[in-house]
């Protein structure tokens, strides 16, 4: 038994930090780093040209972080996509006017939304967009908030996609790796987290079905990062 057959979910030090805080500052510039060396975003870019056939108007991001990740996608999409408009969604402020204008210079308005995303999904209940994306976010939630979280999701959008850890013995190894990058006590221990939280097989299947959604695709991608596409019940793909 490698400890890795079940979901663990502990609370992971950079959600109980302020934004401005120098370790949470710090972790972020790590995330950044790690994102890159996962190939998340080009992971994520791959699965938009797949499964969104043309190009969207509006998309949500949860769980958006400092906006880096979608910048990166943006930097990849936007010549074939312009005129995109992004809300990011974080329970932190973290939109800044230097993002705003890196978004704009490619041709894409971006709107921060800070609010936690249930709450969100409730007040917003009519809001629709053509794709919903999230990146490493999904692994914060048991079972039961991820099949609510889907629940509310799911008619937003006819598809949602995500970019989430890989539980498995290699991605857990790996993270024992971050100091050599110069990771900080934040990003080591909640990238262990992130793993142990992570998923495999169909997990995230057996919920979005649970959510009465229509899974579309769920596999490992790369050595570390696991993506599910999940579509809307009555949305032909």
């Amino acid at each position: 038994m490698s400890g890795l057959e079940q979901r663990q979910l502990e609370p992971e030090i950079l959600d109980g930090l302020a934004g401005d805080d120098p370790r949470a500052l710090a972790a972020r510039r790590d995330l950044r780093r790690i994102n890159a060396l996962m190939f998340q975003a080009r992971i994520m870019a791959s699965l938009l040209r797949k499964f969104v056939p043309r190009p969207p108007r509006r998309i949500l991001e949860i769980g958006a972080g400092d906006g880096s990740f979608m910048l990166a996608i943006a930097r990849r999409m936007a010549g074939h996509w312009p005129g995109v408009q992004l809300i990011m969604l974080d329970r932190v402020d973290l939109v800044t006017a230097q993002l705003e204008g890196d978004f704009d210079r490619l041709g894409w308005t971006v709107e921060g939304v800070t609010a936690d995303v249930f709450d969100w999904a409730r007040e917003n209940e009519g809001t629709r967009f053509d794709a919903i994306t999230v990146n490493l976010f999904l692994h914060h939630f048991d079972d039961a908030e991820l099949v609510r979280l889907f629940s509310l999701m799911a008619p937003k959008a006819p598809l949602l996609l995500a970019t989430e850890p890989l539980r498995a013995k290699l991605a857990l190894a790996a993270t024992r790796l971050l100091p050599a990058i110069g990771a900080n006590d934040v990003t080591r221990n909640d990238a262990a987290q992130s793993v142990r939280a992570g998923f495999r097989g169909s997990e995230l299947s057996g919920l979005w079905l649970a959510a009465n959604g229509k899974p579309v695709e769920e596999r490992r991608a790369g050595l570390f990062s696991h993506i599910f596409v999940g579509a809307a019940a009555g949305d032909d793909l």
